[in-house]
């Protein structure tokens, strides 16, 4: 998954605006406690990052 995918995944689930605040502020247990922007900072693969938003967010499996 490119990071372009995973911003366009965020957007449609949590809005165009929302989506960036959310990803900035919400600490994620599976990212070892960081945010999507600060997973995406540190290297972690987009493919990992959505799984952990997918979790979180509990999203159905068909989105995973």
């Amino acid at each position: 998954m490119k990071e372009t995918e995973l911003w366009l995944r965020l957007q449609q689930h949590l809005g165009d605006v929302y989506c960036r605040v959310w990803a900035a502020e919400f600490s994620l247990a599976e990212l070892k406690d960081r945010t999507v922007m600060q997973a995406l900072a540190d290297g972690v693969p987009c493919k990992n990052i959505w799984r952990a938003v997918w979790a979180a967010l509990e999203l159905p499996s068909r989105e995973r």
